[in-house]
């Protein structure tokens, strides 16, 4: 609007909270903003957290049954190519892991039932010494050794569970099992029918986004399984064929502590291999446990540096940095089962808000070019909209 001597007058600042929020700068209102979106992220977490940690057994067996049907879809799926129905098929591939798993256990108990006897006095005498060398190289007398196991033992006596509640922990666990068998049935049964049920819910404009992104996260949910399953595999063969050639005792079930440990990213390898050194130097000495400690750094910078960008592929490598605050985040929350799901969830996540942006992005080309939906625009520039 233009006065009388054809000057344009100043625009008026409205008051209040508006005129103050208008007045402030925009590096300090952009960072304003991020950082309340930032706050109500962390507060949405932690809250699905906190419900995840009071609904334990169940969100444990949810993530137990996901894990274990992305990994054996493709068992599935074979089966019914060969013409078999599809509750048939889903039977088979539970009965197929059940037998995987009892079977393990059976060979684990008959190759070191017998060695019990023989490790305990090998234990025995390992400590002992263990105790002369750390006496002997290191400014620590007896008396001070001592009274450092006492405390160690005592913490770790106040820190055992009670009967009352580790008998209701064995409940829950076997409860989630039970739940997990039956969920992971169901799931290879009718997964792909529940998942086309929910993408009908959509709305048809997001329809084709949410079905890309859910098929891409399943896809990296069963590349990670079956990936993180075979450098679990390498990593027990290679250490336990270690072990096996250094004569330390207990060599299967060391094994199969580094394969379990394999499904926790950085920190699990590092405990199991923890484990094995220490039991190589209570059993056989220093020089022993050296031996296995040399073994179990090469086979794991053989995994991190080759095996995983090998198995992994691009799909569902993250930085190392992420990883590590993803278990530690999840071993914050939720414990030891935090600590397994903590890196698929963060992968998968990644993937699914990865998928969503390309679309985005591709139908904002798409728009600017004015392309019918489904043709892909071409590389270069994309032309200014015409007015």
């Amino acid at each position: 609007m233009i006065d009388d001597e054809g000057q344009t007058p100043d625009r008026p600042v409205p008051g209040g909270l508006r005129g103050t929020w208008d007045r402030l700068p925009w590096l300090v209102r952009s960072v304003v903003m991020w950082s309340a979106c930032l706050v109500v992220l962390v507060a949405a977490l932690y809250l699905l957290g906190r419900i995840a940690v009071l609904l334990a057994p169940l969100a444990i067996a949810l993530a137990v049954t996901l894990f274990l049907a992305a990994l054996l879809d493709p068992v599935t799926r074979l089966l019914r190519r060969l013409r078999l129905p599809g509750t048939l098929a889903a039977l088979l591939t539970v009965l197929l892991l059940l037998g995987v798993l009892f079977g393990t256990v059976a060979l684990v108990w008959s190759l070191t039932a017998g060695q019990f006897r023989d490790l305990t006095d090998e234990l025995d005498q390992g400590v002992q010494r263990t105790r002369d060398f750390v006496t002997s190289t290191l400014p620590v007398s007896e008396t001070q050794l001592d009274r450092l196991t006492e405390q160690a033992r005592s913490g770790i006596d106040r820190s055992s569970p009670d009967p009352v509640s580790g008998a209701r922990t064995a409940a829950e666990v076997a409860g989630s099992v039970l739940l997990s068998l039956v969920l992971l049935f169901f799931l290879l049964k009718d997964g792909r029918a529940m998942w086309r049920w929910v993408v009908r819910r959509v709305s048809e404009r997001n329809r084709a986004v949410a079905a890309a992104a859910g098929r891409a996260g399943w896809r990296t949910l069963g590349a990670y399984s079956r990936g993180t399953m075979m450098i679990a595999l390498i990593d027990a063969v290679g250490i336990g064929l270690a072990l096996v050639l250094l004569g330390v005792p207990m060599a299967f079930p060391l094994a199969l502590i580094t394969f379990i440990g394999a499904f926790v990213p950085i920190i699990g390898a590092t405990v199991a291999g923890a484990v094995a050194v220490l039991v190589a130097l209570a059993a056989n000495g220093p020089g022993t446990a050296l031996l296995v400690l040399a073994a179990v750094i090469a086979v794991q910078q053989a995994e991190g540096n080759l095996l995983e960008p090998l198995i992994m592929k691009r799909q569902v490598r993250l930085h190392p940095a992420v990883i590590l605050v993803a278990v530690t985040a999840g071993t914050l929350v939720a414990g030891i089962a935090g600590a397994f799901v903590s890196v698929p969830i963060t992968a998968v996540t990644y993937r699914v808000v990865d998928t969503i942006q390309r679309h985005r992005q591709q139908a904002a080309r798409q728009q600017a070019l004015h392309l019918p939906d489904g043709v892909e625009p071409g590389p270069g520039p994309v032309p200014p909209a015409p007015a």
